[in-house]
């Protein structure tokens, strides 16, 4: 994700549905192999990303591929709304897919303002997912979310909504480590036991095994978003793609469960702190 962030979409092999153990090692840069083997981390493929940046012709064929949950940038910084979202997520739902929003955390503007920004622009229902982008912003690295901005975004939400957003982060980022096209880190890693940890995670990480965090290491992932920006004739891990029918391109995840077990946690938000 840039600061358009989790812009896309990927089409990767479907695994089968035993929940992953999410203790996997992680890789050296130096280490990734050139051609990595298809995942081997079990979870149900049927979660895809996207943005005004992705053309969509149907959601009818979105779903008639598998596809079970849309989450969709709502918006950025604390002035940016993504123009397609109200018109889509009619659509969707229409369709019969799971809904959910993110917002691309910024410094621009305090936590509590951006998370205004979003439920305005998400109008989340009580099964709408909610999720908080925080990465760093490659394209202007002084505008990235500072930690203190991502902890007051989800106080914010949580006090609006009594439940939390996931999490969506790079484990490098996460853990305090140099990460991005401009190799910026977090002053201190994201702790556990803190407000942040508690959230579920969103894993970012497009290595065949995903390395979880230190502060959620306790937990694990919840969404493993293991293809960015996958299109038609791009290989997926040394396999032909397979394409996502109803979109050009998006990001794809896997899920920690089964099909049951993604429409309880889609449908029971409702969280504690």
């Amino acid at each position: 994700m840039t600061a358009p962030a989790l812009a896309g979409c990927g089409a990767r092999r479907q695994t089968a549905y035993p929940v992953p153990s999410n203790t996997a090692p992680s890789y050296a840069p130096s280490s990734y192999p050139s051609q990595p083997a298809a995942p081997a981390v079990a979870g149900l493929d049927a979660v895809i990303d996207i943005s005004h940046m992705v053309e969509v012709g149907d959601f009818a064929s979105i779903r008639g591929s598998n596809i079970l949950a849309v989450v969709h940038k709502a918006s950025e910084g604390g002035d940016w709304f993504d123009p397609s979202y109200g018109m889509r997520r009619q659509q969707a739902e229409a369709a019969g897919l799971l809904w959910g929003a993110y917002h691309f955390g910024t410094r621009q503007y305090s936590g509590q303002d951006q998370a205004a920004a979003f439920l305005g622009a998400a109008q989340p229902g009580p099964t709408t997912l909610m999720a908080l982008d925080f990465e760093p912003n490659d394209p202007n690295p002084r505008n990235t979310m500072t930690l203190d901005q991502a902890e007051a975004f989800v106080q914010t939400i949580w006090r609006e909504t009594r439940r939390l957003p996931l999490i969506y982060t790079h484990p490098a980022w996460a853990n305090g480590e140099p990460y991005g096209r401009k190799r910026m880190s977090l002053p201190q890693p994201i702790a556990p036991g803190s407000l942040l940890a508690r959230c579920d995670l969103w894993l970012a990480d497009y290595r065949e095994q995903p390395e979880v965090p230190y502060a959620w290491s306790d937990r694990g992932w919840r969404l493993w978003q293991y293809a960015a920006n996958q299109q038609e004739g791009d290989g997926a891990y040394g396999e032909p793609a397979r394409t996502v029918a109803g979109v050009d391109h998006c990001d794809r995840n896997l899920f920690a469960g089964d099909a049951a077990g993604l429409y309880r946690f889609w449908n029971s938000r409702s969280s504690s702190v």
